[in-house]
């Protein structure tokens, strides 16, 4: 899978999709509320390059304009721990 220029080879796959996910999630609520990207570039205020970055999950795209976009749209995102491993050591540490 293409991770993009500016993401680490050691992200997980997981993760990648994850960001994608975030992306399909930003771009039906803005559909859903009958906005152009233009429209959501320039209440976030950002580039609509970015609205579009995000939305097609490009993992390189800063942290803020990604959850940004998402509370734009009424959309929320809890972290959730890793479940611990057999040695009570979080997975993948």
């Amino acid at each position: 899978m293409t991770q993009g220029k500016r993401i680490s080879p050691h992200i997980s796959s997981d993760a990648v999709q994850a960001i994608k996910d975030m992306g399909a999630a930003a771009k039906l609520a803005r559909v859903a509320a009958g906005e152009g990207q233009a429209a959501a570039a320039a209440r976030l205020g950002v580039h609509v390059q970015t609205i579009a970055r995000v939305e097609s999950g490009e993992p390189g795209v800063a942290i803020g304009h990604v959850l940004g976009l998402l509370a734009l749209y009424g959309i929320s995102t809890r972290l959730q721990p890793p479940e611990p491993d057999a040695t009570g050591h979080a997975a993948g540490a």
